[in-house]
């Protein structure tokens, strides 16, 4: 029986697991894919505090063996439910289950990908899904934000600010943002809005060169030379399988604020990171979510 079963190993499901160890309780981490989660992919991380400049490996590797050093324990398995009650839950998953007291669910958000060939290839090395993360490298440069909802547009907006163009290419014939972003977006003289096209191809060998497209009227298509594209047309939370104990919203997030309790749960499951909602999707917000989590099931617990 473990005091806390966290679901996710990224910074999130981590951070949790290190406070959890600290307050020595017996924890046990599961996750499904890569340790550390998204930020893994980002090839420099230069806004957390303390560090100058790492990659994100490098602080998902640091965190791991912290956590590891703590004593938590750490399971490779896909979670496929959950059963119980406070103080006596089973963690199901594909090879076995787990029972612990209570549960923390950190199991973060993905951002959609374009589904292109070569796609996860430029990861990091021209395609990013981050300007917030991701932006200052592209300083001076030709870049392109994929989509046109409100995180596009706030992406092109923080873009302009650095790069020497930005070129919005949507695949509806209207951008689908706030108003006032569309408005701003229109001021802005570095900013050039394709509509009605959809990305056919990424193009360079060894290289990132930029982006074939296609008009949906016309079906003519074009190919824009770039350095980069920033990919902005959603994220997915992995939340399914917990839908029986938690409430979800209409994009699949658990609901909860930021004491990390979900609303309408089953008392003594948290959530933390990503998966849940909130309005600020960082590795910064989502160590302190991770951090709350975890005090507050070990208050739980007594």
């Amino acid at each position: 029986m473990y005091d806390i079963i966290i679901i996710g190993a990224g910074p999130a499901g981590l951070t949790a697991a290190l406070y959890a160890r600290r307050a020595e309780k017996k924890v046990l981490v599961i996750e499904k894919e890569t340790f550390g989660g998204q930020i893994t992919h980002s090839p420099k991380v230069e806004n957390y505090p303390g560090f100058t400049v790492m990659s994100g490996n490098e602080f998902a590797d640091k965190l791991i063996e912290q956590v590891m050093y703590q004593g938590a324990e750490i399971e490779l398995d896909t979670v496929t439910g959950i059963k119980g009650e406070a103080g006596d839950f089973t963690v199901e998953c594909e090879r076995g289950s787990f029972c612990g007291k209570t549960v923390i669910i950190a199991t973060g958000a993905k951002h959609r990908q374009l589904g292109l060939d070569r796609e996860n290839d430029f990861t990091g090395e021209g395609v990013s899904y981050c300007a917030v993360c991701d932006g200052a490298f592209y300083k001076g440069k030709d870049v392109a934000v994929i989509g046109g909802g409100n995180s596009a547009l706030q992406e092109a907006i923080l873009l302009a600010k650095t790069s020497k163009s930005v070129t919005v290419v949507q695949n509806l014939p209207f951008l689908t943002g706030e108003i006032k972003l569309r408005e701003e977006i229109e001021k802005l003289p570095n900013v050039k809005v394709i509509l009605s096209s959809i990305v056919l191809q990424i193009l360079g060998d060894n290289k990132f060169e930029g982006i074939k497209i296609q008009n949906t009227e016309t079906k003519e298509e074009t190919e824009l030379s770039l350095d980069s594209i920033f990919v902005a047309i959603g994220q997915q939370p992995d939340n399914e399988s917990f839908k029986d104990v938690v409430k979800l919203n209409e994009y699949g997030y658990i609901v909860s604020d930021e004491s990390c309790i979900p609303e309408g749960s089953i008392k003594g499951i948290f959530t933390a990171g990503d998966c849940r909602t909130k309005k600020i999707r960082q590795v910064a917000t989502a160590i302190s979510d991770g951090a709350t989590a975890a005090l507050e099931a070990c208050s739980f617990i007594g």
